[in-house]
């Protein structure tokens, strides 16, 4: 005879909410307080467990998506510099920018053209080449 399940309906909703914020499957384990193996069968017996797990994490990883590529090609947002002087406070509006990060732009290009920029052994280059390539035409656009 089998054991009793730990599931309970209201458990979709829960996992939902917290996927939001970020949550993996072990963190789901811990907040259910069952293994990972249990979240995996869940997924599979319960369908609205799995869709809510699936509707939580979207938010989540478009956020980190749209990060990623924002460090990838660089960004800019508006800042207020705060001083002191002669006692006075200064606000002024400014603008922050932030440069293209060479890593991010790797990992973006590597996991999402990984036909174009692949690093194999037996690779003549032409993704190095292609990488190259589009750093120097994201340098490029650079404000000056």
């Amino acid at each position: 005879m089998a054991r009793p399940t730990k599931y309970k309906e209201e458990y979709a909703k829960q996992a939902e909410k917290i996927c939001k914020l970020g949550a993996t499957d072990r963190d789901l384990s811990e907040f259910f307080e069952v293994s990972e193996s249990t979240i995996n069968l869940w997924k599979l017996q319960h369908e609205d467990f799995s869709e809510s797990i699936k509707v939580g994490k979207e938010p989540a990883n478009e956020r980190v998506k749209m990060a990623l590529y924002h460090r990838a090609v660089g960004y800019s947002h508006p800042d207020v510099d705060i001083k002191m002087f002669e006692g006075q406070i200064i606000k002024t509006d400014t603008v922050k920018y932030y440069p293209p990060d060479t890593t991010a732009l790797i990992y973006w290009t590597k996991n999402r053209m990984p036909e174009e920029f692949r690093q194999n052994p037996e690779d003549t280059g032409s993704g190095a080449d292609k990488l190259v390539e589009a750093v120097a035409s994201l340098i490029d656009k650079l404000p000056n």
